[in-house]
């Protein structure tokens, strides 16, 4: 997991996160930021099946997990899957499709698996979904259902990168570099996909004490009371900080995950699912702004026994 973080930018530790923790990750940016290009360098380098879907108006359930088809020589049907079907998934621009299709992506998420015409289907293992959105369009967009958002066990920004970052670009591109050829540059694969399930199980087994439990809980069950929230976070919730807590320590070589790990964790697993109350965003207050008024009232347990 180390020689994947190198320099490793909110982003790429996002998606890192997810990856090792079993969870799939929503990345939000205005366009031409690189969130595209950074899931599929993260598949290069992983040495995995990558697939883009991109979600437009017209797409249907079945364009995304696949469909029955009839073969007139045999004179039978024949499964064909879809897209959905391969290790990192990234479901580009996902709010621009209706619910419908959006609901394609749900069993996938929660249980690794597609059903076609009542026959399930396991998916390749690992699995990553990685979701696109632009905050800025909102004509002719579908927002995500609640639901659907908590499933996330991650939400993560593409920003501008500072001036240092873009003048690099910059150069490389002049340089000869082509984003759009990513698979014939210097990329080589770091890993494969039996060591990222070695590491998946590696993080499962990561210590979590009881103070550790009852801090996550704690954060979790004070956003359902705060006064500027109509929608707090869910249980779901409460397991995926724990859960990638636990990737947080393991990727510092660590076997038991401490309060330091959940609360850096928070802001990454915790704001998407929030709603703020309508009176509170016209004052300007976010998600963001609420998980750090929570955070400064929890209290950190301290003394405790968190090692095994």
């Amino acid at each position: 997991m180390e020689r994947i973080l190198v320099g490793a930018d909110h982003m790429t530790l996002g998606l890192t996160i997810a990856l090792f923790a079993r969870g799939h990750v929503l990345i939000e940016g205005v366009p031409g930021t690189g969130k595209t290009l950074a899931v599929r360098a993260l598949a290069l380098l992983l040495g995995l099946e990558f697939r883009r879907i991109a979600f437009t108006p017209d797409l249907m359930p079945s364009d995304v997990v696949g469909t029955t088809v009839f073969n007139p020589q045999t004179a039978q049907f024949a499964t064909r899957t879809g897209p959905i079907v391969a290790n990192i998934v990234l479901a580009d621009e996902v709010n621009r499709t209706p619910p419908k299709t959006q609901s394609a992506l749900l069993e996938a998420m929660e249980e690794g698996r597609v059903t076609i015409d009542g026959v399930s289907h396991s998916l390749p293992q690992p699995f990553l979904l990685c979701a696109t959105q632009n905050p800025i369009e909102y004509e002719g967009t579908y927002p995500l259902p609640e639901a659907q958002l908590d499933r996330f066990m991650v939400k993560v920004e593409s920003s501008y990168p500072p001036e240092a970052q873009e003048l690099e670009l910059l150069a490389r591109t002049a340089a000869g570099f082509d984003a759009r050829a990513l698979e014939t540059s210097a990329i080589v694969p770091v890993t494969t996909a039996a060591e990222v399930l070695e590491s998946r199980d590696a993080v499962r087994q990561v210590h979590l004490s009881e103070g550790v439990r009852e801090y996550a809980y704690r954060i979790v069950a004070a956003t359902r009371s705060h006064s500027r929230i109509t929608l707090g976070a869910s249980p779901r919730a409460g397991v995926h900080l724990l859960n990638a807590a636990q990737a947080a320590a393991a990727i510092e070589g660590r076997d038991f995950a401490t309060p330091d790990d959940v609360k850096s964790m928070a802001a990454f697993v915790i704001p998407h699912r929030l709603i703020v109350g309508p009176d509170a965003e016209i004052e300007g207050v976010s998600a963001h702004d609420v998980l750090r008024d929570v955070l400064a009232v929890v209290a950190v347990p301290r003394g405790a026994n968190l090692s095994p």
